[in-house]
């Protein structure tokens, strides 16, 4: 049987299940660090489309939406055959950029990684930053994280 190895697990709160493959892990069955990165923008491009209803979410609006910061916090390690859900939020709206949180967990609760892609607003037509147009803005906001 074939497993899926990333799926969305939950829409509120969104939650992308991962399982760690074989070859993600070096020689002694730890995942290599620059897999969490595909793991993050794995998460980002599923909570993406999911805000954009399917499609790609800057374009919908009229903007590009490329990556301009990727922070990271490792907390755990990870082995073959091990299980993450990580949870995605908007964290922050700014006038051209935003923030998406990623929490990684195991499904215990104890914690992998705590990430956050930060894409900044490009016009699409050139590389030139744009300021979020208000029907992103809109979508952004219905997905913010709560304040606490």
């Amino acid at each position: 049987m074939i497993h899926a190895t990333e799926y969305m697990l939950s829409e509120s709160p969104f939650v992308v299940r991962r399982c760690v493959r074989w070859g993600d892990c070096d020689p002694a069955g730890v995942v290599y660090t620059g897999r969490f990165t595909d793991y993050l923008l794995g998460a980002v491009g599923l909570f993406t489309a999911h805000m954009a209803g399917g499609g790609r979410l800057g374009a919908m609006h009229g903007v590009d939406t490329p990556c301009k910061a990727m922070r990271f916090e490792f907390i755990g390690t990870l082995w073959p055959d091990d299980v993450i859900d990580i949870t995605c939020t908007v964290e922050a709206i700014r006038t051209r950029s935003f923030d998406i949180r990623c929490v990684a967990r195991r499904p215990d609760g104890s914690p992998v990684f705590d990430a956050m892609f930060s894409p900044i607003c490009v016009h699409l037509d050139r590389r030139e930053g744009a300021p979020i147009p208000d029907s992103l803005r809109d979508v952004l906001r219905r997905f913010l994280a709560p304040a606490l």
